[in-house]
């Protein structure tokens, strides 16, 4: 999130006595080519430039937990880090680091590239989301948000 969006989201939500609504930051935004398919979707890819101005750069893991301390000092209550799978380690730091909720975004990216690879048979589609999701977790994420969500609710329903 931008710099001041969280404190400015909470001064404005306790103002109007919203004093126990909780704020998910997306303080760990990476630039990442694993937006693609939502953003093909949307149709929201960028018209020109990038979006780097405001997502962080792959290379930098300090930054994140920089923007994390920022934004919990400005009112934050829980913490996203997004995408999830090449940034585990960040899932990790941060739930080292900081005694919130940490969330981590499976993106569509990520997504797709399990679901192309199960229709062309190269991998167990339940058996590769299921240790993806189990992986986030290990790695400190106590909310996982996910497209896999309805495929791994009922396969873990039918265990």
């Amino acid at each position: 999130m931008m710099d001041g969006r969280v404190g400015a989201i909470r001064r404005k939500l306790d103002e109007s006595e919203f004093v126990d609504i909780a704020i998910l930051s997306y303080a760990a935004k990476y630039c990442s080519g694993f937006y693609g398919p939502f953003r093909e979707a949307a149709q929201s890819a960028a018209q020109f430039g990038d979006r780097s101005s405001y997502q962080m750069d792959p290379a930098n893991a300090r930054e994140a937990l920089r923007e994390v301390a920022l934004d919990l000092e400005e009112g934050a209550d829980m913490i996203m880090v997004k995408p999830a799978l090449p940034y585990l380690d960040i899932v990790q730091r941060v739930r080292d680091a900081f005694d919130v909720p940490v969330a981590a975004y499976n993106v569509s990216g990520e997504y797709s590239m399990v679901k192309a690879a199960a229709r062309n048979g190269w991998i167990d589609e339940k058996r590769v989301v299921l240790e993806i999701l189990t992986s986030i977790q290990r790695a400190g994420a106590g909310i996982i948000l996910t497209y896999h969500a309805k495929d791994a609710a009922r396969w873990l329903k039918a265990c």
